[in-house]
């Protein structure tokens, strides 16, 4: 992912939440959530220990908050990929290609973030939802069902939740940096919930 928290991005002038963010993306690329200490993500940070926990509660929150972050960014960049005055299906495999390369775009942050948020409980699976959600919403205002009405929640979770399984079946098999040759499928399944 092409993120403000991306594992190899130098910020300059960020502040010290951002580089907690950053730190945390390091360390668990270089050791693994489990392995990872507070100690690891101040020092990746260069901040103190107490500035670690004037913006989180622990390794989880920031994980989490590292999750919703990164997310957002690839959200947005789908967003921009979508030009409201053009028909959604001439412009469907260009917003797919756009969002798949950012997620592409940094291959060490995004496993950790579709590997590591699965093993934080309930507490990641209600972020992942979030996340997947303000997915949803955006795919159901950007594209109609066959009566040119918004697309329905379930389908557009249909939508995110197989676009994010073909991700993850990448990630399992390490092909994280070539998400673009999912662009056909993610496409054909986008056209196939909408004009059903």
């Amino acid at each position: 992912m092409n993120t403000s928290v991306a594992a190899d991005t130098k910020i300059p002038d960020v502040g010290h939440r951002e580089r907690l963010l950053q730190g945390m993306a390091r360390a668990v690329a270089a050791r693994g959530y489990t392995q990872t200490s507070i100690a690891d993500i101040v020092r990746e940070a260069a901040v103190s220990r107490r500035t670690f926990y004037e913006h989180f509660s622990g390794k989880t929150a920031c994980l989490l908050a590292l999750y919703e972050t990164a997310s957002g960014v690839a959200l947005g960049v789908l967003a921009e990929a979508v030009d409201a005055d053009r028909p959604w299906q001439a412009q469907i495999e260009g917003a797919v290609r756009a969002y798949l390369e950012c997620l592409a775009a940094d291959p060490v942050l995004l496993r950790t973030l579709f590997v590591e948020i699965l093993g934080l409980g309930l507490e990641g699976l209600a972020v992942r939802r979030r996340v997947h959600q303000a997915i949803v919403d955006f795919i159901c205002a950007a594209v109609p069902d066959a009566q040119g009405k918004p697309l329905d929640r379930e389908m557009g979770m249909t939508v995110v939740g197989g676009i994010h399984e073909l991700v993850l079946h990448a990630v399992e098999e390490g092909r994280e940096a070539d998400l673009t040759a999912m662009v056909g499928p993610a496409t054909r399944l986008v056209r196939a919930v909408a004009l059903r």
